[in-house]
């Protein structure tokens, strides 16, 4: 099994949301509790700070992201720090926050909520998509794994404790177009499935909570092979580098009793695949 290696040392308490943008070349990621968005420039370290918990991204343009924060949607811009609000996002109920995110190939944003306690579903899935915001899902718990085949056709999210991925048929503007089904049930398993990502062939990377691993499922679902993170609690994938073969994970300390220098910290390893560029967000 290949082992990835540390690509930043900075300590999250909880790492997620990384993202490839794919006309900078660069590598942007948060730390949801540390109200943070991190990156690195010519091998610098670059971190912004805001003022509640902000969690995932898209790319609109060169210079700006779309950000999930605790309360809104809004635009962020790298370059000069400018941020512009987009619209709320369960602005009105204090027991939620944004979770994980991920532009979908029509353009379109998911964002997944979940209760700060961990709440029992206090939480929702929406997408964003010109302009509207829609609820695709209700009373989840933890929201995860959002991402897409790279023809658009399905869209795959999982509530972390039921242990279960499923995978929804989506119709040609991105929306669903019936029930969703299970694409692969731990249930019976140690796994709690967290972020995932989607690579070139179709298959989907799964990071996997307490198990130090990000594991890959092929299309019909069946499991192919696995990563080894020296991190326990692996939180998301995402694809990266010029040829986009890369695979960047997340980490989090969140939980742990005095955790090590291994943990909380961002990854990298080679994927023996490519990934697919991530598209961009319409506003």
């Amino acid at each position: 099994m290949i082992e990835a290696t540390v690509h930043d040392a900075r300590p999250c308490t909880l790492g997620e949301g990384p993202l490839w943008h794919p006309e900078r070349k660069q590598l942007f990621w948060f730390d949801i509790i540390g109200q943070k968005l991190l990156s690195r420039e010519d091998d610098a370290p670059l971190e912004w700070a805001f003022d509640e918990a902000v969690s995932a991204a898209g790319w609109v343009d060169m210079h700006r992201l779309f950000v999930a924060s605790e309360t809104q949607l809004f635009t962020f811009d790298v370059t000069s720090g400018a941020r512009s609000k987009v619209l709320d996002l369960d602005a009105e109920d204090p027991v939620t926050r944004s979770n994980d995110g991920r532009a979908d190939p029509m353009g379109g944003f998911w964002i997944g909520t979940m209760g700060k306690n961990f709440e029992s579903e206090a939480g929702a899935i929406y997408r964003y998509y010109r302009g509207e915001l829609r609820r695709i899902a209700a009373d989840i718990t933890v929201a995860n794994s959002i991402c897409f085949a790279p023809d658009g056709s399905v869209a795959y999210y999982t509530d972390t404790p039921t242990r279960r991925i499923l995978r929804v048929a989506l119709d040609a503007d991105g929306w669903p177009a019936g029930a969703a089904e299970v694409f692969v049930d731990l249930s019976g398993d140690r796994p709690l499935p967290d972020g995932s990502v989607v690579d070139s062939e179709g298959a989907l990377w799964n990071a996997q909570w307490n198990m130090g691993r990000v594991a890959r499922y092929l299309p019909d679902g069946s499991f192919d092979r696995a990563i080894a993170v020296p991190a326990r609690r692996t939180s998301c994938p995402a694809f990266g580098g010029d040829d986009l073969t890369t695979l960047f994970v997340t980490t989090a300390r969140t939980g742990l009793d005095a955790p090590d220098a291994a943990q909380g910290v961002l990854y990298t390893a080679p994927a023996g695949v490519a990934g697919v560029p991530e598209p961009r967000v319409i506003l």
